[in-house]
């Protein structure tokens, strides 16, 4: 780990494989250190690179939000995770979803095949002392790693608890009680959608409330990322709190009926074949008994047969304004840049962009040449912006929204939201192109 023209990358995950390639295409060796198959975290099994959680991840397709705009620029800057997700989308509406395991598959073979990377599939128990390094452990990085990185930071990580979805398979679910619709949109959609009425949407959250939950230990605080509660704690929080949340029914039409549900559980397509099925906003730390009853007895899901249960996690993170260097190196350690969700960012989109972000400026330190910096009304510099910028001392893990962005200048008073939205992700991209070009440039002095 020692070779001073060489990069190391800590961790294979997006964040990790787009900071490798990023660096690689500028001509840096790049060593790439993946722990699997040696050690699996609690979320992970495939010993590919880059694997998601679930089918959706990369959330919002189009330049009507803020992630949108993001994927787009990284579109145009030859980011590896989109051109993969790109390759092996599956339908999803508004959204890019791709299929999990076709994904993770297309990355690793593009970074198995690069010349300037070579992998190995080794733990790394402690940051290296010398040379040039990318840490993207993600937000579960070994314990062992980051207890290092905590003596070293002098302060306890923050943290908070994130649960992921149930999958389903898609002939054990009833397809006379479900149909096919995504809310407001004209034609079939791409979701399913399981409707209730108020009695069962009641009794459905009695079930939730009073179900059995996978205890934290004494140690662990409960703290929750709020874009991502567990569907139960949400039903704790009152008795209509998941109506207007993940189970609201506003846009949708139940053909049998012809009336508006009280309430729908939508499921969206998790495999390019549309054998498995996620359950939307339904991520939950319930005990695995408790999801096979709590989930059976919602409508068309009574002889649902599961693929996937529902877990909890933990997801660490570092206070990125009080740690980090405007160029992601870590204050305590120079050379060692942070990438990914244990920069502080929240979503795999933005880990994805972080890496990109934080395998440039390396290549750039050891090329000795200057970094080129995006513009903080693009959706990259924005995030940068937050994490140089943000109150220490109540950061949290955020994702890209238009919030982080300056505000636009010269727009009437009373323009819809729709509208200012696409004025911002307009106003994101003509800012991008000359980032754009600096970055090729360094490709091609490479």
């Amino acid at each position: 780990m020692t070779d001073s023209a060489r990069l190391v990358v800590v961790g294979g995950g997006l964040a990790g494989c787009e900071a490798a390639l990023q660096a690689a295409r500028c001509g840096v060796p790049v060593t790439l250190y993946e722990m699997k198959p040696v050690q699996f975290s609690p979320a992970h099994e495939s010993q590919d690179l880059a694997e998601l959680v679930c089918s959706n991840s990369l959330r919002g397709a189009g330049l009507g939000n803020a992630v949108g705009l993001l994927k787009e620029e990284m579109r145009r800057l030859g980011s590896l995770v989109i051109e993969a997700a790109d390759e092996t989308a599956v339908p999803a509406g508004g959204a890019l979803a791709v299929d999990r395991h076709a994904f993770a598959r297309r990355i690793t073979e593009v970074v198995e095949a690069h010349p300037e990377i070579e992998i190995r599939r080794e733990r790394v128990p402690r940051i290296p002392e010398e040379g040039t390094v990318v840490l993207a452990t993600g937000p579960l990085t070994d314990p062992e790693l980051a207890s290092d990185l905590q003596a070293r930071l002098g302060e306890e990580h923050l943290y908070f608890y994130d649960a992921i979805s149930p999958i389903v398979y898609a002939d054990s679910i009833d397809h006379d009680v479900a149909f096919r619709a995504s809310r407001w949109e004209d034609g079939e959609g791409d979701y399913l959608n399981l409707p209730l009425d108020r009695a069962a949407y009641g009794a459905f959250v009695d079930a939730l409330v009073g179900a059995d939950t996978v205890p934290l230990h004494p140690f662990e605080a409960k703290l929750y990322f709020e874009g991502c509660l567990p569907v139960e704690e949400m039903a704790r929080r009152g008795p209509k709190t998941l109506s207007f949340g993940p189970m609201k029914p506003i846009g949708l039409v139940d053909p049998r009926t012809g009336e508006r549900p009280h309430a729908v559980v939508q499921l969206r397509q998790e495999d390019k074949r549309g054998v498995l099925y996620n359950l939307v906003g339904f991520q939950t730390k319930l005990r695995v008994g408790e999801q096979k009853r709590v989930l059976r007895t919602l409508p068309g899901l009574e002889k649902a047969v599961f693929a996937r249960f529902g877990s909890v996690h933990r997801n660490t993170y570092l206070n990125a304004p009080r740690q980090l260097l405007p160029d992601l190196q870590l204050k305590a350690r120079p050379g060692l840049y942070v990438a990914g969700q244990i920069a502080g960012v929240e979503g795999y989109v933005e880990s994805a962009a972080l890496g990109f972000l934080a395998g440039l400026h390396a290549a750039c330190a050891l090329r000795g040449e200057e970094r080129p910096e995006p513009d903080v009304t693009t959706a990259h510099g924005a995030l940068l912006h937050h994490l140089r910028n943000a109150r220490p001392k109540d950061f949290q893990p955020m994702n890209v929204n238009f919030g982080l962005f300056p505000p636009l200048e010269g727009v009437p008073r009373g323009t819809k939201k729709r509208e200012r939205n696409q004025l911002q992700s307009e106003r994101g991209l003509a800012a991008l192109e000359p980032y754009r070009v600096a970055v090729e440039r360094l490709r091609g002095a490479a």
